[in-house]
């Protein structure tokens, strides 16, 4: 009688070791004084006595999020290292705006068959995007599952848990009409919008990952997949001056017009000046293959914005002086808080 084992089924074990093996060390370089368990435990272990002294009320503020479809750039391109570094910016942004510090990271990839030279270079960019911005990469899952996916796809989804104490997180209720709106720019797509980007790009316009286009300075596929912006460190630094921001919105699926609304009290709306800023010349190219309206391009792109915050007009200069201490973010003033019965996104 024939054995059919699990290796014949399409799943490794070994390879899934050997995955293990390689990032083992580069995840330990994230790790905290909290950190109580290494690779290879059942559950991550965490120490909040530190959380528990340091906070008058802590409340633990937690997200997760994928790298979507921008997978398969990184496949045509086989490079990986970003989509590890778009991961942890993609669910750092969306506690970060609530006011919360994050903390800790939990990674899950999944493959038709593990490739451990892939493992290695997605948990290299998660480990140097947590290191940078003071996370613990401190548990992960691999998973291979053939049939689920194929043709080497990957999946990468990770949880990020931080905290806040109770009376400083950010909801947007202060927010009032007259406030001022800044944006800190993105570094392209981040990780939106890529499925209508594929489909104009490479089934429209027939580019492939290689081609030029007069107005990138690089190729479509670099441009494509250029990091994930982690605006953890400047916010937090606003934050710890004390600088009262009412109100932040992570601009990703659903562009301005889904996310801003998010964070609005009732009786508000937004005007936003598109002038105000220098639109990345990607997203033009974009509109032009597909004919989009400006409606459909801010409903879907980030616009070369990808976090907004809310102050009133008095602290402005106040914010810019400070992101001068981080000369690798751009900022504008890029609009203003109106009275509104619905609480709409208005782009001039």
């Amino acid at each position: 009688m024939t054995v059919i084992d699990y290796k014949m089924a399409g799943v490794d074990i070994e390879a899934g070791n050997e995955a293990v093996r390689r990032i083992k060390r580069a995840v330990q370089k994230t790790f905290s004084p909290c950190v109580l368990t290494d690779i290879g435990s059942f559950g991550a272990l965490y120490d909040l006595k530190t959380l528990i002294q340091t906070y008058k009320h802590p409340v633990l503020v937690q997200s997760i999020d994928g790298v979507g479809t921008k997978t398969m750039i990184a496949r045509m391109m086989n490079q990986y290292h970003t989509i590890g570094i778009d991961v942890v910016s993609a669910t750092a942004n969306d506690i970060v705006v609530l006011g919360a510090t994050p903390l800790t990271l939990l990674d899950y990839i999944a493959s038709d068959k593990l490739n451990p030279n892939v493992v290695e270079q997605i948990i290299q960019g998660m480990s140097a995007a947590c290191a940078e911005n003071g996370i613990a990469l401190i548990g992960g899952e691999t998973a291979e599952m053939p049939g689920v996916y194929n043709n080497s796809e990957n999946d990468i989804v990770a949880v990020v848990t931080g905290v806040v104490d109770k009376e400083q997180v950010i909801l947007g209720k202060d927010i009032v009409a007259s406030d001022v709106i800044l944006g800190l720019h993105s570094s392209g797509l981040h990780t939106n919008g890529y499925s209508l980007a594929r489909k104009l790009l490479f089934e429209v316009a027939h580019f492939t990952v290689d081609s030029a286009h007069p107005e990138l300075s690089r190729t479509i596929g670099e441009t494509l997949l250029e990091p994930h912006l982690n605006y953890t460190r400047p916010i937090l630094h606003l934050l710890q001056q004390s600088i009262p921001i009412a109100g932040m919105a992570h601009i990703t699926g659903g562009g301005f017009i889904d996310n801003i609304p998010r964070i609005l009290p009732q009786g508000c709306g937004v005007e936003i000046d598109r002038a105000s800023w220098e639109i990345p010349a990607l997203f033009y190219i974009l509109q032009q293959l597909g004919n989009l309206s400006i409606d459909d391009l801010f409903r879907t792109f980030n616009m070369g914005i990808g976090l907004v915050m809310i102050v009133q007009e008095a602290y402005v200069d106040i914010v810019f002086q400070s992101m001068q201490n981080w000369p690798a973010f751009q900022i504008s003033q890029i609009g203003r808080v109106v009275r509104s019965e619905q609480k709409l996104v208005r782009i001039l």
